[in-house]
């Protein structure tokens, strides 16, 4: 495990692969870490790419932001300065997952000339999900993001809690080593309230800071570099009917993809590796 300074934070990231190659950027979501994408680093490395996955913002151990900001806008920011601090160049990529999927959508449309190419998986860009998001089934799936908003947030999220995300989200998988990543990387009270802050945010305009107004605002828009958006048949976390391959197209740009992939749900990095791995590959290719 390393660690860089960008955007003003200690940033420790994972990595496989040449210094010299080209920089492939993974950004994991909640309730995770860096460390689901172990399956993912060394494909990457293999392939010839310098792939970095660092843990997020608030996340231990990189530092907790001083001016508690976690809006998409920040993540974006983050991940743009990653690709400064770590000398990417226009040939780089950027994968992202759950929040990491918001933090790619934001910097790839704000920065297009540091990427070649990005990849999305689980969270589909807001505009597509939001005729879906409000239907009866998938608010009882997104009861946690309610619960976030009041103060029994903080004594909610505990192992057990984590464990049944994880249950409910990717039935079936045997979460149990990324579980005990996770609560490393929510060691302390302060790491809880980061991650709960990524919630208040989403909810929340007061809690939107101003610095990061533009880069918040391409988190929401179109771009112009490709992307290949993944869903996982069984995500019980936002249901297959909120990530329609036809209608996450229409928000996404010329040359993209779409598709639903079978026997896995929400983390399905984890679930499927060798599938998932394998259109990851062929679409960066």
């Amino acid at each position: 495990m390393e660690v860089i300074k960008a955007n003003g934070l200690d940033f420790a990231y994972l990595s496989a692969g040449p210094e010299d190659g080209p920089l492939a950027l993974c950004l994991h979501g909640f309730p995770d870490s860096a460390h689901t994408w172990r399956h993912l680093l060394p494909e990457l490395a293999a392939a010839g790419y310098r792939a970095v996955a660092p843990f997020m913002r608030g996340y231990a151990p990189t530092g907790v932001p001083a001016d508690g900001a976690y809006q998409s806008g920040a993540l974006a920011a983050d991940a743009i300065a990653l690709h400064e601090a770590l000398n990417g160049g226009s040939d780089a990529v950027i994968i992202g997952h759950d929040w990491g999927a918001f933090a790619t959508y934001g910097a790839a449309a704000y920065a297009p000339d540091r990427w070649r190419r990005a990849v999305t998986l689980a969270v589909p860009p807001v505009n597509a999900m939001m005729g879906a998001f409000f239907s009866y089934e998938q608010l009882k799936r997104s009861f946690y993001i309610f619960l976030f908003q009041t103060p029994l947030a903080e004594m909610a999220l505990d192992r057990s809690f984590i464990e049944g995300l994880w249950r409910d989200w990717s039935p079936g998988y045997n979460a149990s080593e990324d579980i005990g990543h996770v609560m490393d990387c929510l060691s302390t009270p302060d790491n809880i309230a980061a991650a709960i802050g990524y919630y208040r945010a989403m909810l929340d305009p007061s809690r939107l800071i101003e610095r990061y107004a533009a880069e918040q605002t391409s988190a929401s828009t179109t771009g112009e570099r490709p992307v290949l958006y993944l869903h996982g048949v069984q995500d019980g976390c936002l249901g297959p009917g909120v990530a329609d391959p036809d209608t996450v197209l229409t928000h996404l740009p010329p040359g993209s993809r779409a598709e639903i992939v079978p026997d896995a749900g929400h983390f399905l990095q984890l679930e499927r590796p060798q599938d998932v791995n394998r259109r990851i590959l062929d679409w960066l290719s």
